[in-house]
C-alpha cells in the first residue's frame, strides 16, 4: 500500500496541491512566455477535468492550489493532466530533458471552517514575498490568481497544441508559432467558505490577507536589512540552479482550524486506510473478489500464472 493514499471524504473537499520541481531547481523562473503556457495548460486542465480552481500561485521551484474536487479521481485526472504538460512546455524552454517533478504532489485537505480556508489562501498570498523575492504578491511576475481575483475576471493563457505541431511536421507542412494555438481561460471560484458572501466582500476580505502578506514582507526587511530580489531580476535566475536551502517537512493530513475537526479527518482516514489495507491484503492472499472502499485507487491484480500440462 503507498504510504499516504489519495484520499477525498465522500462529497468532496477543498484540497491544496503542492508540487516542487526535481532538486528544487528554478525551472518554473517566471518569464511571460511561461506565465501564458501555464495559463494555457492550467485552463485545459480545468475544463477536461471539471475541477473548481479558488487560488493558486506559481513560483520559480513550486506551485500551489486550492481547488475544490468530487473525489481522488478527479483530483489525480488534473494535477496529472496539468504535471505532465507543463514538465513539456518547461522542458523546451529551458532545454531540460530530466524530469521535471521532484516526486508526486502532494495533495493535502482543507477543513469547511473559515479559518482554515482563509488561513491557507494567506499561506498562497505570502508565496514570494516570504522568501524574500518580492515585497507585495501582486509584484510576483509568474502566474498567480489575485489580480483576477480582486478584479472578478477570469485568466486568459494559450494551449499549444503540440499533437497537432508534430503532425504538420510529418506531413512535411510549415506553420506559424501560433497556428495552432488555441485560448484557454481559467475560470475561478470564491472559497467555499466566502460563497454566501457578495463578490465585493470576497474582495475585501482578500485585500485584507494581501495587506497583511505586506506587512509581514515588510517587517521581515526590517529585521534583515535586507530588499527583495524584485521582479525584473526574479525573471533574470538561472533556471538550472538549486537554492542552497530548502524547507522540507512533513505533510500533515488536513489543514484545520479546530483539534476536532483534525481528530474526525484523521479517524475517517483511518477507518477508509485500515478497509485498504485488509482488501489489499486479500487480494495479495490470492481471493478472487476483493471489495475495496470507494474513493480509492485498487492495485492491479495478482499475476495469473499458466497451468501447468
Amino acid at each position: 500500500m503507498p504510504r499516504r493514499l489519495r484520499y477525498v471524504p465522500p462529497g468532496g473537499a477543498l484540497v491544496e496541491v503542492t508540487c516542487r520541481t526535481l532538486q528544487a531547481r528554478l525551472l518554473l523562473r517566471p518569464s511571460p512566455l511561461l506565465r501564458e503556457i501555464t495559463l494555457g495548460v492550467l485552463g485545459r486542465a480545468q475544463r477536461l477535468s471539471g475541477v473548481a480552481i479558488h487560488a493558486f500561485v506559481f513560483l520559480a521551484n513550486h506551485y500551489h492550489l486550492l481547488v475544490s474536487v468530487s473525489d481522488a479521481a478527479q483530483l489525480a485526472k488534473f494535477v496529472g493532466f496539468l504535471n505532465s504538460n507543463l514538465a513539456r512546455e518547461v522542458g523546451r524552454i529551458h532545454e531540460w530533458q530530466e524530469r521535471l517533478w521532484g516526486r508526486r504532489y502532494q495533495a493535502i485537505l482543507v477543513s469547511e471552517e473559515e479559518e482554515s480556508q482563509a488561513e491557507r489562501l494567506l499561506y498562497l498570498a505570502r508565496q514570494g514575498c516570504k522568501e524574500g523575492l518580492v515585497s507585495d504578491p501582486l509584484e510576483w511576475p509568474g502566474a498567480t490568481s489575485w489580480r483576477a481575483m480582486l478584479d472578478g475576471r477570469s485568466l486568459e493563457g494559450t494551449w499549444f497544441d503540440r499533437t497537432a505541431e508534430g503532425l504538420a511536421r510529418r506531413k512535411g507542412m510549415e506553420f506559424g508559432a501560433r497556428e495552432l494555438a488555441s485560448p484557454e481561460t481559467v475560470m475561478l471560484s470564491p472559497l467555499p467558505a466566502w460563497a454566501h458572501l457578495e463578490p465585493a466582500a470576497q474582495r475585501e476580505r482578500l485585500r485584507e490577507l494581501l495587506d497583511l502578506a505586506r506587512a509581514e514582507a515588510q517587517a521581515m526587511r526590517q529585521e534583515t536589512g535586507r530588499e527583495p530580489l524584485g521582479r525584473e531580476a526574479a525573471m533574470r535566475q538561472d533556471p538550472h540552479r538549486s537554492p542552497a536551502r530548502c524547507k522540507k517537512g512533513p505533510a500533515p493530513l488536513v489543514h484545520a482550524a479546530s483539534r476536532e475537526v483534525r481528530r474526525v479527518y484523521r479517524e475517517a482516514y483511518r477507518i477508509f486506510a485500515a478497509a485498504y489495507r485488509r482488501a489489499a491484503e486479500a487480494l495479495q492472499a490470492g481471493v478472487e473478489a476483493v471489495a475495496f472502499p470507494e474513493g480509492c485507487f485498487p492495485p492491479p491484480g495478482p499475476f495469473l500464472r499458466p497451468a501447468v500440462l
